[in-house]
C-alpha cells in the first residue's frame, strides 16, 4: 500500500470517528444531598437581610475607624476587611 493511500485511509477512518461522536451532556437532574442547603445559604446571603447587615457593618467599620481613637494595626485591618466585604 502506497503511502499516499495509507494516508488517505487514515483520513478517512479520522473524519469517520469524528462524525460518530456523540456529546456527553450533563444530566442536569441535580438530587445531590448537599444542594438544597446550599442553594438555602445562598439565597440567605444574598437577600434583603444581608443587604441590610452588610450596610450596618459598613457603617459601624467607618464610624470605628473615624471615631475609635487608638486602633492596633490587628482592628484597623480588620475593619477595612469588613468595609470592602460590606461594599462587595
Amino acid at each position: 500500500m502506497s503511502s499516499k493511500k495509507a494516508f488517505t485511509l487514515l483520513l478517512g477512518l479520522a473524519a469517520a470517528s469524528i462524525a460518530m461522536i456523540e456529546p456527553a451532556l450533563a444530566s442536569g437532574g441535580g438530587g445531590l444531598p448537599w444542594e438544597g442547603p446550599l442553594e438555602q445559604i445562598q439565597e440567605s446571603i444574598t437577600g434583603p437581610v444581608a443587604g441590610a447587615i452588610a450596610l450596618a457593618a459598613v457603617a459601624i467599620a467607618g464610624g470605628m475607624l473615624i471615631f475609635g481613637g487608638e486602633l492596633n494595626d490587628f482592628a484597623r485591618r480588620l475593619c477595612y476587611i469588613v468595609l470592602v466585604a460590606g461594599i462587595r
